[in-house]
């Protein structure tokens, strides 16, 4: 299955690293719903409820380099 996501994304900083290369810093995060992508299977707990939730979280932590 193949859907789109949309990730909001911010700035966490820019810096120069010992090489002189600039360097920024990106952090996204988005919830997803498992069963979108076909990820069904759960089991019933015994005191109520179900093992797994259908909510996943997607964390993105992303460095990149200036180029030239």
């Amino acid at each position: 299955v193949s859907l789109p996501v949309t990730i909001p994304f911010e700035v966490s900083g820019t810096a120069v690293d010992p090489y002189g290369n600039t360097r920024v810093g990106f952090e996204g995060k988005t919830i997803i719903n498992r069963k979108d992508w076909g990820v069904n299977w759960n089991a019933a707990l015994e005191a109520g409820g179900v093992l797994v939730s259908e909510k996943v979280t997607l964390e993105f932590e992303i460095s990149a380099i200036r180029g030239a």
